[in-house]
């Protein structure tokens, strides 16, 4: 392992072509988001990008980023670009991602590369001279809207779609999709909370490593993938031929 993380010929494109070929054939939802934890004073911050599969993110391409915090437009932009090179938009059903993904250059990048958009935005977003949270209001837990026409969010035109959910947070998506397509694609993007949560503290760990050199972290991070990868095809294998139970509460 320690030599494989000074390994200079295990590159991006090597974990990329390794991961490419797990994917099922057709369209496939894409996924991005951080993970992100602290060795000592430094902090340890990923970028991902991944293929919604399984029930998981399997990532695809990913970056050590060189600051805390949220990611910049620059390195998502960069992130799709490296992607898009092994994996045309026309295999793409869309990418979903949470309210640190929002701007006007960002979200014009997406529709010009043909990447249809689920990404959810921040109740303070103006639409029409209201701001989101002012336009969903009355919603009560449990109900759907829709704004009647597309709006402008961030200089495009796009459906804005919201709920509330039990707990009582407004949840606003603009999106690409229909209505109930929106819904249906924007929880999975759960899915690569599930994968972080394999990777660190319910499964390889990762946050005890003593890795920071970014380098390193991005070669170490794609060591683990694939072998939580294997896990994962053996447990969709297993689940093949005994299937997990699903308890009362549904999981």
């Amino acid at each position: 392992m320690e030599r494989a993380v000074h390994d200079e010929q295990l590159t991006a494109q090597v974990f990329l072509a390794l991961l490419l070929v797990h994917l099922p054939p057709g369209k496939i939802l894409m996924s991005v988001d951080r993970t992100t934890w602290e060795h000592g004073d430094s902090p340890l911050n990923l970028l991902v990008l991944g293929a919604v599969v399984h029930g998981f993110t399997i990532p695809l391409v990913w970056v050590a980023l060189d600051h805390t915090g949220n990611s910049d437009t620059r390195a998502r932009m960069w992130l799709v670009l490296r992607l898009l090179e092994a994996l045309p938009a026309r295999r793409w059903k869309g990418l979903v991602a949470d309210r640190e993904f929002i701007g006007a250059e960002w979200f014009r990048f997406l529709r010009r590369k043909g990447i249809r958009r689920a990404i959810r935005i921040r109740k303070d977003t103006v639409l029409d001279e209201l701001s989101a949270g002012e336009w969903f209001r009355e919603l009560q837990p449990g109900q759907f809207r829709m704004i009647a026409e597309r709006t402008e969010v961030f200089g495009e035109l796009m459906r804005v779609v919201a709920t509330r959910s039990p707990a009582g947070d407004l949840v606003i998506i603009a999106t690409d999709f229909h209505v109930w397509e929106t819904w249906q694609l924007y929880k999975l993007r759960w899915t690569i909370e599930s994968t972080f949560g394999s990777q660190k503290s319910r499964g390889f760990d990762l946050e005890r490593t003593g890795v920071t050199d970014p380098t390193r972290l991005e070669r170490l991070f794609g060591l683990v993938t694939m072998a939580w990868l294997a896990c994962l095809r053996v447990g969709v294998w297993r689940h093949e031929t005994k299937p997990i139970r699903v308890l009362a509460h549904g999981r």
